[in-house]
């Protein structure tokens, strides 16, 4: 028997995102986090056990009496100057301006950090690419009163990406006020890198257009296929922390392997961060305060390199596996992934009916194998376009999954488009 829907008007319908969407369809059919049976090369954290060459997993910490109270809305000065020095430590070396606990504020993961940023959002002309992650379109719509969306548009030849010598062109003929992007993108795994990033960043002071760079994949950088020597990071090309308008929101969730400690945040100037902070008082309160003490050791600085040196060797090798299967399968990879854990795979070249992408997700479902349909991550705010995406023989795969499970769903892959051949 359906269940009966309460029907009352005060309330929207709230569209699942992708890859929540991709797991309720799942759970249809039996599928549960922690399933043998089952690989989702569509998920979106990593690997979070024991990895080869990484420091232990934590597994326990203390909780002391004052942490039943209410802690700092923005976080414990403690972790906020950890956070400020570990972008020091890495990007500020020989700067003359540096980050200090002032220039962060902490909030329980990536998304209510980036649902602080927007509340603190004015009047603006915002700017954004396609594909990019799925979670900023509902955000966008959160605020139709203020923010003006701008999809800036990208081709596959530039890796769905701007260069950084279009920027400026970008910035003043669309009279963006803030352009938001994730760096390395998900869902195409591209990195803005080096001197475009510098461009990036110097034309967003120059021409007062915030940026909002989204950096949750940062530490996961490969240089071919090698292990990128490093992470990456706007912090590096600021010349002043609190002049220069650029937000950088990370976390420990990806690079760092604890999606479950659900912490994030925001660094950058001095002015916005104090304003994002009064926003919290409203939107959420702030961060635990027993997490964040846990957090203080996993970015103590010789832990945090060897767990992300460990990191990025683990994660090109699974990334090179899967690159070379879905090629070996007929699949196109463009742009060929730089950073995140990610895959992201043109399915047009397959035969039909599974070169749609959706037909391809519910054929992988069969088979207890998770993949994300593309179109999802098309931002269309208001839901313009969605009906003509362009990313319907599209899909993310990611090699998020530990290496064997990963193997395990590719050789289901293969098997499944074999059969329609």
């Amino acid at each position: 028997m359906n269940e009966a829907k309460t029907k009352n008007s005060a309330f929207r319908e709230v569209p699942y995102m992708g890859v929540i969407w991709v797991v309720a369809e799942a759970m249809k059919t039996g599928f549960y986090n922690g399933n043998p049976e089952w690989s989702n090369l569509g998920q979106g954290q990593p690997e979070v056990g024991e990895m080869e060459g990484a420091p232990p997993r934590i597994t326990h910490f203390n909780i002391l009496p004052t942490d039943q109270a209410y802690g700092p809305i923005n976080g414990t000065k403690d972790l906020r100057e950890v956070i400020a020095n570990h972008y020091n430590n890495l990007f500020r070396k020989g700067k003359f301006s540096k980050y200090t606990a002032d220039h962060v504020s902490v909030a329980m993961g990536g998304r209510l950090v980036l649902t602080r940023i927007f509340a603190t959002l004015g009047k603006t002309r915002l700017g954004y690419q396609i594909p990019d992650y799925t979670a900023y379109e509902d955000m966008i719509n959160y605020h139709p009163e203020k923010i003006e969306p701008v999809l800036i548009p990208t081709t596959a030849e530039n890796s769905f990406s701007i260069p950084g010598a279009e920027f400026r062109d970008v910035v003043r003929s669309n009279k963006l006020d803030a352009y938001l992007f994730s760096n390395p993108c998900n869902p195409t795994g591209h990195v803005v890198q080096g001197a475009e990033l510098n461009e990036y960043v110097r034309v967003a002071s120059e021409e007062n257009c915030a940026l909002i760079s989204d950096e949750f994949y940062s530490h996961f950088i490969y240089d071919g296929e090698q292990p990128g020597k490093g992470p990456v990071s706007a912090a590096e090309y600021l010349d002043d922390v609190d002049a220069d308008p650029v937000l950088i929101v990370d976390g420990l969730t990806k690079s760092f392997r604890y999606p479950g400690w659900r912490l994030g945040w925001v660094i950058g100037p001095k002015s916005i961060i104090e304003n994002i902070n009064r926003a919290a008082s409203a939107v959420d309160g702030g961060p635990s305060q027993p997490i964040q003490r846990a957090a203080l050791e996993v970015l103590e600085p010789a832990r945090a390199k060897q767990d992300t040196d460990a990191l990025r060797k683990v994660f090109s090798r699974k990334r090179n596996y899967m690159v070379n299967c879905l090629r070996e399968n007929g699949i196109t990879v463009n742009p060929e992934p730089s950073g995140t854990f990610y895959v992201w795979a043109d399915i047009s070249q397959l035969p039909a009916p599974i070169n749609n992408a959706d037909v391809f997700f519910a054929e992988a479902l069969k088979r207890k194998v998770m993949t994300v349909p593309g179109h999802f991550f098309h931002v269309a705010p208001g839901n313009m376009g969605k009906s003509s995406s362009p990313f319907n023989q599209s899909v993310r795969f990611s090699f998020g999954p530990d290496e064997a499970n990963m193997k395990m769903g590719l050789g289901r892959i293969t098997e499944m488009i074999q059969s329609f051949r």
